[in-house]
């Protein structure tokens, strides 16, 4: 696995550190960040995603909080305009 450093939260402390990596090999993203909360949670699996999908988030997945502050490392295609791709 080739991983890149993309970003750290500015003015992160010693101890809080959400920071972004990308796989080069696969082009995914590897992201520590605080976890959601219980209630975020819940948030999220009222939403949903998609009919008839579930809600429930497997044992081997988490949903993060990601900063706003940290979209700015993201990486965008070449020539994007900054508009993330919708599925």
């Amino acid at each position: 696995m080739r991983l890149r450093f993309l970003g750290i939260i500015p003015n992160t402390p010693v101890e809080d550190s959400p920071t972004i990596w990308l796989d080069e090999d696969t082009g995914d993203l590897l992201i520590q960040s605080y976890k959601a909360t219980a209630e975020e949670v819940a948030a999220c699996q009222e939403v949903g995603s998609v009919p008839g999908h579930s809600t429930e988030v497997p044992e081997h997945e988490t949903i993060v909080r990601l900063p706003a502050v940290m979209l700015k490392y993201l990486p965008r295609p070449e020539g994007a305009d900054g508009e993330a791709p919708r599925a």
